[in-house]
Parts: C-alpha cells; sequence; structure tokens
C-alpha cells in the first residue's frame, strides 16, 4: 500500500521544487503556493535557511506537504522530520539514508536514473522513486524504456520539467508526480515576487489540468425532440450521432432524450487528469455529486457531476480521451 502523504503528492500532480535563502521568505511563498492551488513544496537542503523555513511553514500551514530535498544524510532526516517534513527526498540512492526512512515509516523518494537504481529501491521496500536528472537522463523516453519491467514502480521526473514537457511525463500514466523549479524560481524568491510566484502556480496547475469546454447538454421532453434538436446544427455540419440516452449533434452540442441532470441541460468540461482536477477544485470549495461518478473497466474515473447549477445548467467533468 502507498504511504498517503504519496498518495496525496499523486493526486496534487507537481511538486515545487524550492531553493529558499532567507527563512523569513517562507511562509509568504507557501502562501503563495497554497493560492495557486500547488499546497505541496520540497525544500531543498542546500541551504542553511531550509530546516528553518520548513518549520516556519509547517507552524502556518500545518496542512500542506511539505518535505526536504536533497537530503544526503541520516543526521539530516532527523533536522528535517523535526521541523516538520513530511516526505524526504534525495538526488541519489543511499541505501543506508533510505533504509534509516523506512525503517522509521518516513516517505521517501531517491534519486534513480537507471533500472540498477530501480531495483535497489524495490529492495528496499520503496514504490515511488525520482526520476533525476530527468531531461539530463532521458526525459520520458527513458522512463518508458526503463518502467516496463517494473510493474507497480512510479517515478518523480525532476530536472529539466517545464510548462512545455510537464503533460508529456504527466500523460504517462507510470508518472506519480513531476517535481519542477519554474513557477517558483530562487531569483524570484529572493526578489519577493510572490504575487508572481502565485500566477506561475496558478498557470502551471491550469497547464496540467488542460480545461477546456466538451459539449453542452440540451434537456428535451423525448426523443423526437432530442432528434430535431440534434438535426437542427446538420447546418454546421455537426453529424447526427444517436445514442442509448442522448443524440449528438458533433461532438459539441448533446441532446438528452429525457429531463437530465440540470433545470436547462448540463455543459461538460473536459481535462487531462480528472482525478488531479477534482482534488485541485475541491480544495477550491467545489463539491463533487459521488453518485453520478464514472469509471471505466480498470477502475479509472471517466465523469462526474459537481453539486449545483450554473444558470440552470448542471456542470460535469470528463476525462480527455
Amino acid at each position: 500500500m502507498m504511504n498517503e502523504v504519496l498518495k496525496k503528492i499523486g493526486a496534487i500532480g507537481i511538486v515545487p521544487v524550492v531553493k529558499i535563502d532567507d527563512a523569513n521568505d517562507a511562509v509568504p511563498l507557501a502562501k503563495a503556493l497554497c493560492e495557486g492551488g500547488l499546497p505541496c513544496a520540497e525544500i531543498t537542503f542546500r541551504t542553511a535557511a531550509a530546516e528553518e523555513a520548513i518549520r516556519n511553514i509547517t507552524k502556518a500551514f500545518p496542512d500542506m506537504l511539505v518535505g526536504a530535498g536533497t537530503v544526503l544524510t541520516t543526521e539530516q532526516v532527523d533536522r528535517a522530520v523535526g521541523a516538520g517534513a513530511k516526505f524526504i527526498v534525495s538526488p541519489g540512492l543511499n541505501p543506508k539514508v533510505v533504509k534509516y526512512c523506512v525503517d522509521k515509516n518516513i516517505p521517501v523518494t531517491p534519486g534513480c536514473s537507471n533500472p540498477s537504481d530501480v531495483e535497489q529501491a524495490i529492495e528496499l521496500g520503496l514504490d515511488v522513486v525520482k526520476f533525476f536528472p530527468a531531461e539530463q537522463a532521458g526525459g520520458i523516453k527513458m522512463i518508458k524504456a526503463m518502467a516496463a519491467p517494473y510493474v507497480n514502480m512510479k517515478f518523480m521526473p525532476t530536472g529539466g520539467v517545464n510548462a512545455k514537457n510537464l503533460n508529456d511525463y504527466l500523460s504517462f500514466p507510470k508518472i506519480h508526480a513531476c517535481g519542477g523549479s519554474w513557477m517558483v524560481s530562487g531569483d524570484m524568491i529572493n526578489a519577493k515576487e510572490f504575487d508572481k510566484i502565485r500566477d506561475m502556480t496558478r498557470e502551471a496547475v491550469q497547464t496540467m489540468l488542460g480545461f477546456e469546454l466538451a459539449h453542452v447538454g440540451v434537456n428535451c421532453a423525448d426523443e423526437a425532440e432530442a432528434g430535431a434538436v440534434a438535426d437542427a446544427f446538420n447546418v454546421f455540419g455537426f453529424a447526427r450521432k444517436d445514442g442509448n440516452s442522448s443524440i449528438f449533434a458533433g461532438t459539441a452540442v448533446e441532446a438528452m432524450k429525457s429531463q437530465g441532470l440540470g433545470a436547462k441541460g448540463h455543459i461538460a468540461i473536459r481535462t487531462n487528469y480528472i482525478d488531479r482536477a477534482i482534488n485541485y477544485l475541491s480544495m477550491m470549495g467545489v463539491e463533487f455529486d459521488e453518485s453520478t461518478k464514472k469509471t471505466d473497466a480498470k477502475g479509472n474515473t471517466t465523469a462526474i457531476y459537481l453539486k449545483g447549477e450554473v444558470g440552470g445548467f448542471a456542470l460535469h467533468l470528463v476525462q480527455k480521451k
């Protein structure tokens, strides 16, 4: 069973990797990340301020997932955890450090870049490892080539991940989450550009989730009315496609054969990763109607309705295919 902290990291999808030089910047930085939609951070132990920064964030934002990165020794593990770190990340696989964390039930993701590293990680009981340095070590192509024999292992690529290649990684099922610093560079932190960090974090989340309009559903009294509604869109070249409960006009309009959810109908929003979208929107205060959840043969979520209506329309999320 995967550790709960690691499950939460997977649901968030992006781990901001933070190098902080002044511990006084920790709380406003954490606030910016949370407001941007990423309540998570890996604070690298490369600076003297790291330990105090973790302590400050943990005190101000106790629910935030704060971990320590670039952890090289068991002594650093103790300091990081003592300050409140909920997970440990290291650039390479040091069996002594990993075993120390495993024995203390501390989530740890060591850096791996080849099959031998991965097999050591499996031997130590891990099911998630960092892939580092990701782009320099071959990127998503290398992970795909290497991952096949290790059916239960998931990867967290870090190093060279950015807004342009983020979804190249995340679209591969064995990617657990991605680590990145493009939305939270050291220069921006030192310049105290926390509004910019918040906005770039928000952009990163939107890039990951890729929300876009899928279709509009129109409630009709019966099949005959649904057919008439669908046929009305033939003038635009929207081909009619009859289904069990509705008739589509192209992919943009769905005419329901009976009263569906919503006084007028529904609006479907598609997303790259529906479970991550549900997690994100839930953090924003959105509530979901669990009774409407649909899944595929493997148990993966494919659609779910939000509670309530907007302008007489119910809203639902659908997983991009």
